[in-house]
């Protein structure tokens, strides 16, 4: 095996761990300050209000577009899974009608098998 003194790459591994615990001791302190929370906040409400300057630029664009916005498209969402809803109960409604009106109709007589076609369906050629 080599020499751990004489390696280039043990001496490196223990550059850069050097290099980092130094770095990390720097930030903790950083962090540690008042300004850098001051500053952290300052660049949080910086982006918050681009973004909020983006979303209207983009909501305008898409309007000159005449396409719907994302505020649109979910109040879409909404009110197609509302009726989505609403449809789901009325066939479950017709389901308990039919069932309640099959069971009336048991005792009720066969209709007779159709003898004659109509002409939609060929029944006579002339």
């Amino acid at each position: 095996m080599t020499d751990k003194i004489t390696d280039p790459v043990a001496l490196w591994q223990k550059m850069v761990g050097e290099m980092e615990k130094g770095f990390n001791s720097f930030a903790n302190k950083a962090m540690e300050t008042p300004e850098f929370s001051q500053a952290v906040n300052r660049a949080g409400g910086v982006a918050a209000g681009a973004q909020k300057q983006f979303g209207d630029l983009m909501e305008k664009y898409l309007l000159s577009m005449n396409l719907p916005s994302r505020e649109q498209m979910t109040g879409i969402a909404e009110r197609l899974q509302s009726i989505e809803g609403q449809l789901g109960e009325i066939k479950s409604m017709l389901s308990q009608m039919s069932t309640s009106s099959g069971a009336q109709q048991v005792g009720a007589a066969p209709r007779p098998p159709r003898t004659k076609r109509p002409p939609s369906e060929g029944g006579e050629q002339k």
